[in-house]
């Protein structure tokens, strides 16, 4: 038998439960792992509270992303006591994931632990922290360096934006951080050192085509209005890596800032990343990421808080990640 959180909807309604399960309930698929830790992140709270169409199948056990010892394996890549990590491949979504004990995946799936981290940091990064890596090398990809002008990063105070502050101000940025909490100013420059903040409601009304230019470049996490301002106020042929939705799925912009000013819009999808830019991706993090500020970024909590936890990441009242310990 193992611990999990299960989420069900049937006759009796939709609901989050910790439960005992046995291992025959498992998923068959080619790994099993004994998991240490998973997260919190804003895909999980949404499931895990109902707030939005998440999961596809049920019962299903959220957390979308967990690092664990291999305890079984017929995948030729992974061998018993191997410690790996997973995010994203529709697991807590459509397969079983990571808010358990235990759990079965495709080895296929799995990311060896990067030797400068351990198993506890790599949940303090988690999908939160790849997305925003991936966010911050696609802003690479097309030729935004620090000498283009600031960055600004929108949802500053969340998990994905407290890693791209972190991330683009280690790496020479001037960045520009949004944020909602204006007691989260010491936070966002003296712990994640950004440079300046500013206001999120400056940017989450509907807003013109094209505003005064004002950053070469921008992570946004928000979308909807909030993303379309961004583009708006972006300087000539700078970029923008979208890769949330917290403010809406819509986009109401225009063709303005593509044509009239060349910038690029770059998707950012954490979810079905390939392998090697994963790895590249993990490899970059252990090397920019120090014990001592992912222990400023993130709070450990027992899976048994994990729906409260879920509330409040929802609630806005969780600063950086919320790691769960499910051993």
């Amino acid at each position: 038998m193992f611990k999990a959180l299960v989420i069900e909807n049937d006759e009796q309604g939709y609901r989050s439960l910790l439960k005992d399960l046995p291992e025959s309930q498992l998923p068959d698929h080619d790994v099993t792992l004994d998991v240490s830790y998973s997260s919190l992140n804003y895909k999980d709270a949404l499931a895990i509270c109902n707030k939005g169409p998440i999961v596809r199948q049920f019962p299903m056990v959220p957390g979308i992303d967990f690092v664990g010892r291999v305890t079984a394996s017929r995948h030729p890549d992974w061998r018993q006591d191997d410690v790996a990590l997973l995010t994203g491949w529709g697991v807590g979504e459509k397969q079983w994931g990571g808010l358990a004990q235990k759990a079965s995946v495709s080895g296929d799936w799995l990311v060896r632990v990067p030797a400068s981290l351990s198993p506890l940091q790599t949940m303090a990064i988690g999908t939160a922290g790849l997305t925003a890596m991936l966010c911050v090398m696609a802003l690479e990809k097309q030729g935004v360096t620090p000498e283009r002008g600031p960055v600004l990063v929108t949802g500053a105070s969340g998990g994905v934006g407290s890693y791209s502050v972190s991330l683009l101000a280690r790496l020479g940025y001037q960045v520009i951080a949004a944020s909602g909490r204006a007691s989260d100013s010491a936070y966002l420059i003296d712990t994640l050192g950004a440079a300046s903040v500013m206001d999120r409601e400056e940017l989450s009304q509907p807003g013109k085509p094209l505003a005064k230019e004002r950053w070469a470049a921008a992570v946004d996490t928000v979308g909807s209005h909030t993303l379309a301002n961004v583009l708006a106020a972006t300087q000539r042929d700078g970029a923008v890596a979208a890769c949330g939705m917290a403010q809406g799925l819509d986009l109401p912009s225009s063709v303005a800032p593509f044509i009239l000013r060349g910038v690029t819009l770059a998707g950012v999808d954490s979810v079905m990343c390939p392998l090697p830019l994963r790895q590249q991706a993990w490899q970059r993090l252990g090397e920019l990421l120090d014990s001592e500020l992912l222990s400023q970024l993130s709070r450990v909590i027992p899976l048994s808080e994990a729906r409260e936890g879920a509330q409040d990441l929802l609630d806005g009242r969780v600063q950086g990640r919320l790691i769960v310990d499910c051993r």
